[in-house]
């Protein structure tokens, strides 16, 4: 349905089923989750009554996204929300909450390039660190089952005396690389 300036009329009738008047659907508190994320103005109406019900439904969805896991408000915020009930500050919150949200609002777009660019750009190094790592033990282990060294440019295809120690020395620290690598997948298993 194409947006238009007036709101969408949705009636909650006894069955508390929802009617979306606009569409001539019955729609659930998902569908109003979607309009209200696609920016879908909406006000939702008691059919006996003819009461604005909108604030109570919006808590309702709210709630079920809470119930789904998908935790939004921290349990202190939520303390000290209930505490304002009855306050005398009682009056400032929404105006207060509001305000807030809209800034969060226009702020995001920048805030998730910040946060892209700090946290994208660390682990972006963490990735190539470790793909140079397992490129340089990849190399090592060739080395180990290549017949004849390579860059010999010699053609005499024979090895002198020292390379079998590098290559025992590059196996030893293979070995040990290994055998700390086990250790540190066995404490990790054993913290589960």
């Amino acid at each position: 349905m194409a947006k238009t300036s007036e709101p969408t009329v949705i009636k909650k009738y006894a069955n508390r089923r929802l009617y979306n008047t606009g569409t001539s659907t019955y729609v659930t508190l998902e569908d109003l989750a979607v309009m209200v994320k696609g920016e879908e103005d909406f006000i939702v109406y008691d059919a006996k009554t003819g009461d604005d019900i909108t604030r109570s439904v919006l808590t309702q969805i709210i709630f079920e996204q809470e119930g789904k896991g998908q935790n939004l408000l921290p349990v202190t915020f939520l303390r000290q929300l209930i505490r304002f009930y009855g306050d005398s500050m009682q009056g400032l919150v929404p105006s207060f909450l509001e305000y807030s949200m809209t800034s969060l609002t226009k702020e995001q777009e920048k805030l998730r390039a910040q946060m892209s660019e700090a946290f994208g750009a660390t682990a972006f190094e963490a990735i190539e660190d470790q793909v140079k790592r397992n490129t340089e033990m990849f190399e090592r282990a060739m080395k180990m089952f290549m017949p004849f060294p390579t860059g010999d440019t010699s053609g005499g295809g024979t090895s002198s005396a020292p390379k079998p120690k590098t290559e025992t020395a590059d196996l030893d620290d293979m070995k040990r690389q290994l055998t700390e690598m086990q250790a540190k997948i066995d404490a990790l298993s054993d913290k589960s």
